[in-house]
């Protein structure tokens, strides 16, 4: 039986119950990461005794999938979007959105399915946007890689996050600190590619480069579910 599955234990006579878990887990996962996630922590958080919360949830791993459980619900938009690629555009934007607000998020995503059913609503809706369009196997095809391509931004800009947080270095300081190295290394001859995408490239900021590989990914999709048949 999944911890979903599972009914909760009569109340006790200090209040407690599976929504006040999950809210003071995901309050610790926010301020201090995953690492900080325990049943003993999430128990001394509600002050309550570590076997209370056993009586809601076994192990530290079905914590971490109410959590994520729960931040799913915040991906789903209220009205349901116009066509495909509007559906598929809103329900990526509003992970790396909640990605943003939860980074601990980015380390859980792209593994086995989540079971939830909150997650396995933004599935529903992903699958559903292009049900009809194409056969199922080249719409599970196309999810599969947009979700691919999602996650992949996601866990870059939250690792660049990180690094910032971790050493102090905003983007700029960390290219003050780097750039006479660079300019050393780029000088050799040795990168021409690298080189004419460092002095001539245009730097845009996170959100719009996320939006235009997203609309890369969007047009793939679209030649093959519009593609004629052979």
């Amino acid at each position: 039986m999944t911890v979903w599955d599972r009914p909760e234990p009569p109340a006790p006579p200090v209040p407690l119950d599976r929504a006040r878990i999950i809210a003071a887990a995901i309050a610790l996962a926010d301020e201090s990461g995953l690492e900080a996630v325990s049943v003993r922590k999430v128990a001394a958080r509600l002050n309550a005794g570590p076997m209370r919360l056993y009586g809601y949830i076994s192990t530290k791993d079905e914590l971490l999938d109410l959590i994520v459980d729960e931040v799913h619900a915040e991906i789903l938009p209220e009205e349901r979007p116009g066509d495909w690629r509007e559906t598929l555009c809103i329900l990526a934007h509003r992970t790396r959105q909640a990605a943003l607000r939860h980074v601990w998020l980015a380390d859980l995503l792209g593994g086995r399915p989540t079971l939830g059913p909150n997650a396995m609503a933004v599935t529903e809706a992903n699958l559903a946007a292009l049900d009809g369009l194409a056969d199922v196997d080249t719409v599970l095809r196309a999810v599969q890689t947009v979700s691919a391509y999602v996650t992949g931004a996601i866990r870059r800009e939250i690792a660049n996050l990180r690094a910032e947080r971790a050493t102090g270095l905003s983007k700029r300081d960390w290219q003050r600190a780097f750039g006479p190295h660079v300019t050393t290394m780029l000088a050799t001859g040795r990168f021409p590619a690298l080189s004419k995408a460092v002095h001539d490239g245009t730097e845009v900021d996170p959100e719009e480069s996320f939006a235009t590989g997203l609309d890369w990914v969007l047009d793939a999709v679209a030649a093959k579910i519009t593609r004629p048949p052979a």
